[in-house]
């Protein structure tokens, strides 16, 4: 048994096969010596239980049987436990170091191998941070027969004096192109989990496809203006100028290739469930594109979404007259929106979420609390503070600490609300 003759502070760990009843067997004892509860965690791994208690030490405790009673009471259950204990300075000294900054490691990928948890691990404690935290945020995956389109995610959280922010992000964006993962890293605070509007760019983010160029392959000219939107999004021209000849190059379309092209429009992985469980969870949504409003106002209604500012194709007589009606949403407009909406809806820009993947798409990201490049031209990818590739839309649950299981448990939810709605 071990001695606690200057010892201030308990630390009690209990590990062993998961049972109902484990936590309040032992809690149960140390109540009845009068026992303060200082800090505590638990969780469970595959059916193995991992459950640590820090509580006061004081005389009347050292001079009782406690000890005893959790051992006997431990054996019982079929777990083991440990004790060891601290001074109150030492105990005092990590009271102090709750002050520390506290950030979010989000690791994304369709698998998670030990050769990326170790670089990444490394990274992260190579920058003076702690992990005190691994959380599992996708759903568990079959050995005999994974799903289609598997995934994993799993969240570090870590804390410590961060003595360049700039560093650690470019040796985890380094990582990225490694091991084909995506690697998030954001302060905890509590805008986290409390972001209450999410924006997104339209083509190429919200669907796979540019609309213009779509448009322009059914004129016969779509070489020329590929060329053009690729340059553009690459930030190689100006966004309006480049948008004027693009368009100018539809002139006599026939308005009836609009149709053809809303018909064939292909959503982007991941849409339908990303806005569906952000509309669950009470979130506003906005499209700020500088794509068109014609497949803008489709979308809007298919997904149900809150807000759309778009650019309006000049059609006279049934044909695309090769101008387009002023103002152009340029990157620029899409900031001014951003904030606009934010203001109508009464919130800061930290619960602000955009997304986008082109270079017209960086003020919006820069501006938003949470500003996530999905998909994105190498420019876009190395300025904005986040980044998706691997993985669908939806992977943007993650970022706000979205698990698996809660987005199956709101769809659920959804459908029964709206079974319940319909007349008999």
């Amino acid at each position: 048994m071990p001695t606690f003759s200057d010892s201030r502070v308990l630390h009690i760990d209990i590990t062993g096969p998961d049972r109902s009843g484990v936590t309040h067997a032992l809690t149960s004892i140390l109540a009845q010596s009068g026992v303060r509860i200082l800090d505590i965690g638990q969780a469970v791994i595959h059916d193995a239980l991992a459950l640590g208690m820090l509580v006061e030490l004081t005389d009347g405790i050292k001079a009782s049987p406690l000890l005893t009673e959790l051992l006997l009471k431990a054996h019982e259950l079929g777990v083991q436990i440990r004790f060891s204990s601290a001074s109150g300075a030492d105990y005092e000294a990590w009271v102090a170091g709750q002050s520390k900054g506290r950030y979010l490691v989000t690791v994304l990928g369709r698998e998670l191998t030990a050769a990326q948890l170790a670089d990444v691990s490394g990274v992260i404690a190579a920058a003076g941070l702690n992990i005190d935290r691994i959380d599992r945020l996708s759903r568990r995956t079959s050995l005999a027969a994974p799903p289609a389109g598997a995934r994993m995610c799993v969240e570090l959280a870590a804390s410590g004096e961060l003595t360049s922010e700039a560093s650690l992000r470019a040796e985890l964006l380094a990582l990225t192109s490694r091991h084909d993962i995506d690697i998030a890293f954001q302060e905890d605070t509590p805008y986290r989990r409390h972001r209450r509007l999410v924006a997104f760019d339209m083509d190429s983010t919200l669907i796979r496809t540019e609309v213009i160029d779509e448009l322009a392959a059914l004129a016969g000219v779509g070489d020329e203006v590929r060329a053009v939107t690729e340059a553009a999004m690459r930030g190689e021209l100006d966004f309006r100028e480049s948008f004027r000849r693009r368009v100018a190059l539809l002139k006599g379309l026939p308005a009836t290739a609009l149709q053809q092209v809303i018909d064939r429009v292909p959503l982007m992985d991941g849409a339908e469930r990303l806005v569906g469980t952000l509309r669950q969870l009470g979130y506003r949504t906005a499209i700020l594109s500088g794509g068109f409003t014609f497949v803008g106002r489709v979308l809007q209604q298919r997904l149900g979404i809150d807000y759309l500012y778009a650019n309006e194709l000049d059609i006279r007589d049934g044909v695309v007259t090769g101008e387009v009606r002023e103002p152009i949403v340029d990157g620029e407009r899409k900031a001014f929106y951003l904030q606009e909406i934010a203001r109508a809806e009464g919130l800061n820009m930290e619960q602000v979420i955009a997304v986008g993947d082109g270079a017209n798409d960086l003020p919006m990201l820069g501006l938003a609390g949470l500003g996530i490049a999905f998909r994105a031209k190498p420019i876009v990818r190395r300025s904005a503070r986040q980044s998706i590739s691997t993985l669908g839309l939806d992977g943007i649950l993650y970022l706000i600490g979205v698990r698996d299981r809660e987005t199956i448990d709101l769809v659920e939810a959804g459908a029964s609300a709206a079974t319940a709605g319909r007349p008999a």
